[in-house]
């Protein structure tokens, strides 16, 4: 057990509290004198190790003195410790006005245990005022250190050094007369040691002249055997001429509660016995509880560590004796009343005390449990009935029947009949809570007054409740008759409503409805429809009429009988202002309507102009394009004229596109004129103006490749010696397969070549392909055609190849027929040699007898025979 420990009193209420005051500051504290350094230094060490032996008992330790209890949170914890008392809530702010404030209640609470402070102020402590702190740290060391130390009538400061003198008067060397110089060679501290444990130094081999190992011996055992820190430093005691008294006295109350366990047994069991002497009943239940608490607390908390102590005692006593007598030094004689005997009989009468405690607190609580469980089955009753009559008789004389509809009427009096049953059922719990009154009465509770009260108070509220049960019912049936009239009227109301909010619903629709039109018929349409809303406008209005001529009755019987209307149809959320709100918008919104749609109809009628406007030109511009293309696609197929004719043909033509541009910019004016307006739709043209685009780009592209082909028709011409005759061949040719106006494809380019007596193969097309064409495009142009024709002219005797070919067909006649040539050859091949041979004559022929040599001869010319 520490030293601490062995001083703590109860915080119960068996807690002894001296009458006497504590002692004060030293009158030698002055604020305004300085310490001397070597006593501040042995200060600091000393009282900043004496606050750490308690404040680690927390968990915690402090560095600096005076530093860290500036926020008091550290000094409000060290006297909870060593007090064993709860102090008030420190505050968590981190403000100097927060710091102050713990500082204070620290000071308060020093005072408050008998202590006048002197000089000491919580702003100085804040401001970590060493001399302050330390003035502060010693009083707090004197009161709960030093003060209640007692030895022979003398007690504080004067008790200690008694009690050092007694237990060093047998050892060499050791003379204590004050609390400085008597401890300067150490061997009053190992004197202490060595009288109550003997096993810890062997004392005859200490000598005077080594101070230093004297002390340093004291502290090293104090702190390893007996849990005592080391508050002081050897060399600092005995370098000082006149060691600090405080610190040394700090330093020495710890052996003494290290040591003095008896005499604090002793005292713990004088203070103990009154407590459970104490036999005066409590009154209530809660206070004989507590009691009986606190005596566990007494028996769980506090007497365990005592039992504990008076055992170490006797153990300690024990081994002591044997240690001496092996030393052969005398037995350890205690003082009268301190022996171990002594102890031994005051906690045997300790004990008896405390078993007729137990058994008079159990006789004493079963004694009021009888009491209080009747008084706790009143308040039970009473808690249960008040609970259900709570609010009751405001609910009885409410008047909400005034306001309510007839359904809720309705509901309120089937409440209201199952609350008279509910009111008969709790009669009888009435009469309980009666009864058991009287026999708390006749039992003499100590509450008696307080049940007679609230039994009085329960009786008259029941008969109250009854009386305004009946008025009520009364007042129900009254309103309930009226309330049906009401009612029918309320439905026929909402019958008539209903419809004609639908009917105003879907007019204020129609007359906001955003309308898209898109032509003259369409607006006209609208105001047509709009027309015959306005005829039924006055059919409507007596519809409204007569339905607002139901609610003023309502309101009239209302008037008339004092009903308060809730303003709530329970048929239908329309009200009458509802009704008239929504007429007003609808005849608001009816010239509204009639203004939008003449503006509407104007609007179209500038669009029908535009759209005429555009459809005259367009329908002009289109046709002329259409016609203009057919016109240059004959021209360039055209072979009755020369090239130079074509060439000349054409560029008329071009300068008639060219000079017609003007007419296209017109109608781009328009068509901008149009989309502005967001015109979609044009009935009187079946042209856009995408479409004209699109066309006048293609006759410009179509007139400017037509002149580049003739014109390369013309310097192939020159260049190959071709005569007009076998371009315009070629050109028929080409005409005859060409389906893609100017272009063949692949298989139309080999039908062509195997018209004109090519034996075509695979590899011999595909080289054919890659001459006519090089980029791969997929088509043959006439330009391509034309170089091909020219190149292979000039190169192979392609006429004799050709009648040679036309020969195997026809078996080496000098005719070949239909028959056979639709037999041998493709079909678009043979009707394109059909319809180039000349008819045959000859002797024997058949009607359908073809020229094939003069078709070949044609074909190549009469020079390639």
């Amino acid at each position: 057990m520490t030293a601490v420990e062995t001083q703590m009193t109860y915080s119960n209420s068996y807690t002894i509290h001296h009458e006497e005051t504590y002692m004060t500051q030293e009158e030698d504290w002055d604020r305004d004198l300085l310490l001397d350094p070597a006593w501040e230094k042995q200060q600091r060490k000393t009282f900043t190790a004496w606050c750490n032996s308690h404040l680690r008992k927390a968990g915690t330790q402090i560095e600096n003195i005076e530093e860290d209890f500036r926020n008091g949170l550290k000094l409000m914890l060290l006297l909870e410790v060593i007090s064993g008392e709860r102090l008030p809530k420190p505050d968590k702010g981190k403000m100097r006005f927060h710091k102050i404030a713990n500082v204070n209640k620290a000071l308060d609470f020093i005072c408050s245990k008998g202590v006048k402070l002197v000089s000491i102020g919580a702003e100085e402590i804040v401001d970590g005022n060493v001399k302050m702190t330390l003035g502060m740290i010693w009083t707090i060391i004197l009161r709960f250190a030093i003060q209640d130390i007692s030895v022979e009538e003398t007690s504080a400061k004067e008790g200690l050094l008694l009690w050092c003198q007694r237990k060093t008067a047998p050892y060499r060397n050791v003379n204590v007369q004050n609390f400085h110089i008597s401890w300067k060679d150490g061997l009053a501290l190992c004197a202490l040691i060595h009288r109550h444990r003997p096993d810890l130094i062997d004392y005859s081999k200490l000598r005077k002249d080594d101070p230093i190992g004297n002390l340093n011996t004291a502290f090293e055992v104090a702190e390893k055997f007996l849990d005592i820190p080391k508050m002081l430093d050897a060399e600092d005691i005995v370098n000082t001429p006149k060691p600090d008294e405080k610190a040394i006295m700090t330093y020495v109350s710890c052996f003494y509660h290290a040591f003095a366990g008896a005499e604090q047994l002793l005292e713990w069991i004088r203070r103990t016995i009154p407590w459970l002497e104490n036999r005066v009943a409590e009154q209530t239940m809660r206070a004989m509880q507590q009691k009986l608490e606190d005596f566990r607390d007494y028996r769980r908390v506090h007497k365990p560590p005592r039992v504990q102590e008076k055992c170490q005692l006797e153990i300690n006593f024990n081994t002591l004796q044997t240690k001496l007598r092996l030393s052969n030094r005398p037995a350890f004689m205690p003082s009268e009343g301190k022996m171990v005997s002594d102890i031994a009989n005051a906690w045997k009468g300790l004990e008896q005390v405390e078993k007729g405690y137990e058994e008079w607190l159990l006789t004493e609580i079963r004694r009021l449990e009888r009491l209080d469980h009747l008084a706790e089955k009143f308040k039970q009753k009473c808690a249960m009935h008040e609970a259900w009559t709570a609010g009751k008789e405001d609910l009885l004389s409410q008047k909400d029947y005034e306001s309510a509809s007839l359904m809720e009427i309705r509901a309120l009096m089937r409440k209201h009949e199952a609350f008279e049953s509910d009111l008969a059922a709790h009669q009888d719990r009435v009469e309980q809570i009666a009864a058991i009154a009287q026999e708390l009465n006749e039992l003499d509770y100590h509450d008696a007054a307080t049940v007679n009260t609230r039994c009085q108070g329960i009786c008259d509220q029941w008969d109250n409740l009854g009386t305004l049960t009946q008025k009520r019912r009364d007042a129900l049936e009254r309103v309930e008759k009226l309330w049906e009239t009401i009612d029918q009227l309320y439905l026929e109301f909402a019958k008539r409503a209903a419809p004609f909010n639908n009917w105003m619903d879907g007019a204020m629709e129609d007359l906001q409805d955003m309308f898209i039109v898109h032509s003259i018929e369409e607006i006209q349409s609208l105001i047509t429809a709009h027309d015959q809303f306005k005829a039924t406008l006055p059919e409507a209005d007596k519809e409204r009429m007569a339905t607002l001529g139901i609610h003023n009755e309502i309101l009239k019987i209302a008037q008339t009988y004092g009903i308060k209307l809730s303003g709530i149809n329970p048929y239908t959320n329309l009200t009458p202002q509802d009704i008239s709100t929504k007429w007003d918008t609808v005849k608001h919104l009816v010239p509204l309507r009639d203004q939008m749609l003449q503006e509407e109809v104007a609007r179209q009628q500038a669009n029908e102009r535009l759209r005429r406007q555009f459809a005259a030109q367009a329908n002009i511009i289109g046709p002329w394009i259409q016609t203009k293309m057919e016109e240059i696609s004959h021209v360039s197929v055209d072979i009755a004229g020369s090239l130079e004719e074509q060439m000349n043909s054409l560029k008329q033509y071009e300068q008639n596109i060219i000079n017609y541009k003007s007419n296209i910019d017109k109608l781009e004016g328009d068509h901008q004129l149009i989309q502005e307006s967001l015109i979609f739709d044009n009935k009187h043209t079946n042209y856009t103006m995408e479409h004209i685009r699109v066309g006048w780009e293609q006759l410009l592209t179509t007139i400017a490749r037509t002149i580049n082909e003739v014109e390369n028709q013309i310097l192939t011409r020159d260049a190959k010696g071709i005569s007009q005759e076998q371009l315009n061949e070629f050109r028929a040719s080409f005409n005859h397969f060409d389906r893609r106006n100017g272009m063949m494809d692949p298989d139309d380019f080999r039908a062509c070549l195997i018209s004109m007596g090519y034996d075509l193969g695979e590899v011999e097309f595909a080289r054919i392909m890659t001459l006519v064409d090089p980029n791969n495009t997929g088509v043959v142009t006439f330009q391509a055609f034309i170089d091909f024709m020219t190149r292979e002219t000039a190169e192979t005797d392609t006429a004799e190849q050709v009648m040679a070919s036309f020969k195997i067909l026809a078996s080496d006649k000098n005719y070949i027929t239909v028959e056979e040539l639709r037999r041998e050859l493709p079909p678009e091949q043979a009707e394109y040699c059909i319809s180039r041979m000349t008819r045959f004559v000859g002797p024997n022929s058949p009607t359908d007898a073809l020229d094939y040599i003069s078709f070949s001869s044609a074909l190549y010319g009469e020079s390639d025979l």
